[in-house]
C-alpha cells in the first residue's frame, strides 16, 4: 500500500511539472519570439513570411524609435504619472481601508455598500469626461491620475488584509499614548508592507499602461504618456511615414515588436524587487472578509 502511494504520488508530481513547463513554454514563448524579432535585420523580415530566430542582429527598430524627438518627454511623463499617481492611490486607499477595517466604525455597512455599488456600475466614458471637464483639468496630468485614484476592489483586499491584523496590537499603542493616525504610520502600515508592495505594483502597472484617458483628455502631444507616442509611431511606422522620428521607418513589423518591448520591459523589471511581497499580499489579504 505504501508503495502504491509512493508510486502514484510521484506519477501526480511529475504531471504536476509536466503542465506547469507546459504552461510556463506558452507564456515565454511569445515573448522571446517579440524580443528576436524585435532585433532582425530589414531584408529578413521582408524576405520571410515567419521565422523562430534571426540569423542576423540589429538595432534598426530601436533606432528608429530613439529618433523621435518627444521620446524622452514622454517617457518622463509617463514615469512622473507612474510615480506620482501611485502614491496617491496608495496614500487613499490605506486611507479608506483602515477605518472600514475598524469593526466599531458608525456606518461602515452603508460606506461599504457603495464602494461595492461602483465596482458593479460604472457611469461610463462620456459623463466621466464630462466630470473631469467640469473639474478643469483636461489637458493637464491630473486627468491621467484623479479619475482613478482608488480602485474599490484593491481597498477591499487591503481592508481585509487590516481585518486580519491581532486586535492586541492596536490596544498596547493605545495603552502607548497614539490616536488613530499614530497606530495607522507606526503599527499597520509598516505589518503591512507585503499588501502595499503588491497593490503598488498593480497601482504602478496601470499607470504605466495608461492609454485610453490620454487619448480622450490629452490634445497636447508635448504631454502624452509612452504609450500614446508608441501607437503614434507604429501607425506612421504602418504608413511608411516618419513625420515623429529622425530615421526612416523600418518594416512595421519589426517596429511593432520593438514598440511591444520597449513599453513593456521598464515596468517589468519593478517586479523583481516586489516578487517577495506579490504572493503573500495577495493571499494574505483574500482569506477572510
Amino acid at each position: 500500500m505504501i508503495q502504491d502511494r509512493n508510486w502514484t504520488s510521484r506519477l501526480f508530481d511529475w504531471a504536476n511539472a509536466a503542465i506547469l513547463v507546459l504552461v510556463a513554454a506558452v507564456m515565454i514563448i511569445p515573448f522571446v519570439y517579440i524580443i528576436l524579432i524585435s532585433f532582425a535585420t530589414e531584408q529578413e523580415v521582408l524576405s520571410k513570411s515567419f521565422m523562430l530566430f534571426p540569423t542576423k542582429f540589429s538595432l534598426t527598430g530601436y533606432r528608429y524609435i530613439l529618433g523621435t524627438p518627444i521620446l524622452l518627454r514622454s517617457l518622463t511623463v509617463s514615469v512622473g504619472v507612474t510615480v506620482v499617481g501611485t502614491l496617491i492611490n496608495l496614500l487613499l486607499t490605506v486611507l479608506m481601508a483602515y477605518p472600514l477595517s475598524r469593526r466599531d466604525l458608525y456606518g461602515r455597512r452603508p460606506v461599504m455598500l457603495m464602494v461595492i455599488f461602483t465596482m458593479v456600475f460604472n457611469a461610463g466614458i462620456v459623463p466621466t469626461f464630462l466630470i473631469v471637464k467640469s473639474l478643469h483639468i483636461t489637458n493637464t496630468y491630473w486627468a491621467l491620475i484623479i479619475p482613478g485614484a482608488i480602485s474599490a476592489f484593491n481597498m477591499i483586499i487591503i481592508k481585509n488584509f487590516f481585518q486580519q491584523l491581532p486586535d492586541g496590537l492596536e490596544e498596547s499603542a493605545r495603552i502607548d499614548g497614539c490616536n488613530d493616525l499614530g497606530i495607522l504610520f507606526r503599527i499597520v502600515i509598516p505589518l503591512s508592507l507585503p499588501a502595499i508592495a503588491t497593490f503598488s505594483l498593480f497601482y504602478a502597472v496601470n499607470h504605466w499602461n495608461t492609454f485610453l484617458s490620454a487619448i480622450l483628455y490629452i490634445n497636447d502631444s508635448k504631454k502624452w504618456p509612452i504609450q500614446v507616442l508608441l501607437r503614434q509611431i507604429v501607425i506612421l511606422s504602418e504608413k511608411g511615414l516618419s513625420d515623429m522620428s529622425e530615421t526612416a521607418p523600418p518594416p512595421s513589423k519589426i517596429v511593432n515588436m520593438a514598440v511591444i518591448v520597449f513599453s513593456t520591459v521598464p515596468i517589468l523589471s519593478v517586479y523583481p524587487f516586489l516578487q517577495k511581497h506579490f504572493a503573500k499580499g495577495v493571499l494574505l489579504g483574500s482569506v477572510k472578509g
